[in-house]
Parts: C-alpha cells; structure tokens; sequence
C-alpha cells in the first residue's frame, strides 16, 4: 500500500506541473520589462544564497552533537527539509504565507498554486525593487530551515517517512498561519504593529515549542549521548550558520540598503556577545571553557538577534545576545532532561532566545535605527504600545505553535509511528534506516 500511495506521489509532482499552464492559464510570465535595483536584486541573490547554506550547516551542527551512531541520520534530516519543504512551497507554501489574506491569519493558496503568478517582472509590495520569484525563492529558505532545526529535539529516536509527513504538515499548518500573520501587510500581528525582522516567532519560537512538543510525545532515549561524536561538526556547523545569518537577518531588509548593514551589525555584535557570556558564565560556575558550550551561546546571540536585527542599536544588540545567553544557560542547566528528553536542547536555544530576542525588542526598538517605526518605538523611549504587543505575540504564538504541534505529532502517530523500535535505537539510526556508518 505504501508502494502505491509513493508512486501516486512521485507521478503527480512529475505529471502536473506539465499542465499547469493549461489549469492556471493566467500564470504566464509577462514579458513586460519591469525595472528593479540591480544592487536590491544582487544583495537578495546572495542572500538567499547564504540563508540555503544554513541548513547544510545546521546539519554540520547537529551532527557533531549526537551520538556516533546516529550523526549520518541527524544529518540527512536537514538534507530531507530542503528537498520536500522546497517542492512543497512551489506547489502550495507561498501561497498559504503570502496570497490574498483569509481573516489575517492565512493565505489563500490557490491564486499561486505551483508559482502561479510568481514571476520576474512583478514584486511583493513590501519589496519593490526585487523580483517577486527572488522574493519567493528567498522566504523559502526560511521554510527549509524551519522543521529543520525541530530535528534536534528528537534526535536519535524517528523514523524517516513519520518525520517527512511531519514536516510537511507543520509547515503548512503551523509554519505558513505563522508567517501569514505576522509577515503579511494583512496579517493580525502585522497589523497589530508586531515588530519581527527576520523570524524570533515565525522560526525560532514556532522550531522551539515544537521541539518541546515532539521531545514530550516521543519521550526518553533508551540511550542518552552525553559526548559529541564530532566536535570539529559542531564549530564548523556553527561558522556557516554564523556567516548564513548575515543572509537571513542583513537579508530581510530586502535591499542593499542601510538597514541591511545596520542588521549585519546587530547580528555580528549579538552572536560575539552571547558566545563570550556563555563562556563566563561556564568558568563562574567552575567549568572549563568548551567549544561545544561557546558555539551554544553564539548560536543563542544569533536566534535573540533575529527579530530585532533591523530595529535597534549595535550597543543594545550586545546586551540582547548577553541577556539572551544568560537567560538560556540557566534553561540549559535546570531544564528537566531526566523527565523531557530535548536532546539538542533546541527549545531552551531556539525558543527561549527567540521569545526574549522578541520582548528585548519591545524594549530597545528605535527610529533612529529604522525611520519606519511610526508609533512602535520600545520600552526605552516611552513606547510601551509595542511592548505590550510583543508580549501579546508572544504569548499567543507559544500557545499555537505547541498546542498544534502537539496535535500533528498525536496525527502522525495515528498515520504510521513516529518513533523507531528499541532494536534500532539500540544499534542506531545510520545502520538500520540510512544503511552506512561514520
């Protein structure tokens, strides 16, 4: 049966497109010369570029921190994102992020099924001077990434073809509302005056409270891995996700302009920042310093600086990464792993940092760094509107994003079970689903 329902797939993606000219006669490329910024278009291809090299290097990342049995596995999760997410958004996940608007909380794909309307010669109104497929092609990768990092809370325990249907569904249902809504000119958050640059809620808080989710459901490993298997994995997954982020951060300003260079700024000072307090908070503790731990609070300087990136000062970019870094750690240290087995600690990393990165940016939030904030200035100076806002995100974002995830892991395990047999767990992940050893 599972033969069958795969070669309806594959047939399908092979056979429909053929004809999708014929079901949307309308998506015709218009050869109208549209003039865009060369430099915008430049910036924006090399960004998309960098944010794709992510996940490779989220990979590299994660592989590096599990247990050596399971590092060719963990790996090609990350690989297994980019291939079915990127199908998945030409077909429907553009159109669910970014079509006509269904009560600010969705889109309606149906308008750009299989890119339908997705050109290059027409822009996304928020980002006139590039062409709308680059626009496309570039929030992709933000898709890709997503699921992507849920991968590290159930690390060492899934089966391949439950994770491919879970990824597809929170992608679309969980991923695309999020990016709707807070994204989308017609989007409630939006709309609200929510401030998220590049994606503290949208990726980091939706990927974290995911992972708590899918930690609870699948439960304890059998065996938990205490020593990386490959610690040179980790500092190079950590230098391309570092380089990448200029892409995702420096990237959402859609241009090369001025709020590009100021979130390179901010990211750049965020990341140094949360590496270096995690380091001292190590030897306050009476811990050697690691390069396992420092990579960990990098990592946390780069998720806190993401909502903020194109908002606020390079001096309070240091402050967001140190206090992100600090309130981590003690999440990290005191997070109950005997009870709730994150393996990677992605929700105490990716979801904490992303909900502090979200209320720092209520807080410091200027329009000296970004003229465009009318009436959403921070906390700092007397703009306590868009505090309250943020809070209000992000606490309605957590609620949605575990409560659904939750649900669709409760479905896929229904469909077909999530989690691999104690056999396999034992002997590993690489041997028994992926058929090769490091």
């Amino acid at each position: 049966m599972k033969k069958i329902i795969l070669t309806i797939i594959l047939l399908t993606i092979m056979v429909l497109p053929i004809f999708s000219n014929l079901l949307f006669p309308d998506s015709v490329i218009s050869t109208e010369k549209v003039k865009f910024d060369s430099g915008d278009t430049a910036w924006m291809l090399v960004a998309t570029a960098l944010v794709l090299l992510m996940t490779p290097g989220l990979a590299f990342f994660y592989g590096g921190l599990v247990g050596k049995k399971n590092v060719i596995s963990t790996m090609f999760q990350s690989f297994l994102a980019m291939v079915v997410i990127m199908v998945l958004w030409v077909v429907v996940g553009y159109g669910l992020c970014y079509g006509p608007s269904i009560g600010g909380f969705i889109g309606n794909p149906i308008s750009n099924l299989f890119f339908n309307g997705v050109g290059a010669n027409t822009s996304w109104k928020l980002s006139p001077t590039i062409p709308l497929v680059l626009f496309a092609m570039f929030q992709a990768k933000f898709a890709i990434i997503t699921p992507a990092l849920i991968t590290g809370s159930f690390a060492e325990r899934i089966r391949l073809w439950p994770y491919i249907l879970f990824i597809i569904l929170f992608v679309t249902c969980i991923y695309a509302p999020l990016a709707h809504s807070v994204w989308h000119p017609d989007g409630i958050f939006y709309k609200m005056g929510v401030l998220d640059f590049a994606g503290g809620t949208v990726v980091h808080m939706s990927a974290g409270w995911a992972s708590l989710a899918g930690a609870i459901f699948l439960g304890r490993r059998k065996i938990q891995n205490i020593n990386p298997a490959q610690v040179p994995y980790v500092l190079l997954g950590t230098g391309l996700l570092w380089v990448g982020w200029f892409g995702f951060n420096a990237g959402s300003a859609f241009g090369a302009n001025a709020i590009a260079a100021q979130a390179l700024g901010v990211t750049t000072a965020s990341a140094a920042a949360g590496g270096l307090c995690w380091m001292f908070l190590d030897k306050i503790r009476g811990y050697e310093i690691t390069a396992v731990e420092t990579c960990l609070g990098i990592l946390v300087g780069l998720i806190a600086a993401t909502p903020a990136a194109g908002y606020v000062s390079i001096y309070h970019a240091i402050s967001i990464g140190a206090i992100a870094s600090l309130i981590s750690y003690i999440v990290v240290s005191e997070f109950p792993k005997g009870v709730i087995d994150d393996a990677l600690d992605v929700f105490a990393c990716h979801g904490v940092a992303g909900m502090v990165g979200m209320i720092l940016t209520g807080v410091f939030a200027t329009r000296a760094v970004n003229p465009a904030l009318v009436n959403q200035e921070g906390l700092l100076y007397n703009g306590s509107t868009l505090f309250t806002n943020q809070l209000i995100a992000v606490g309605a974002i957590s609620v949605f994003a575990f409560a659904g995830s939750y649900l669709l892991f409760f479905v896929v395990n229904l469909i077909t079970p999530l989690r691999v047999s104690e056999e396999v767990e034992t002997f590993g992940l690489d041997s028994e689903q992926i058929g090769g050893e490091i």
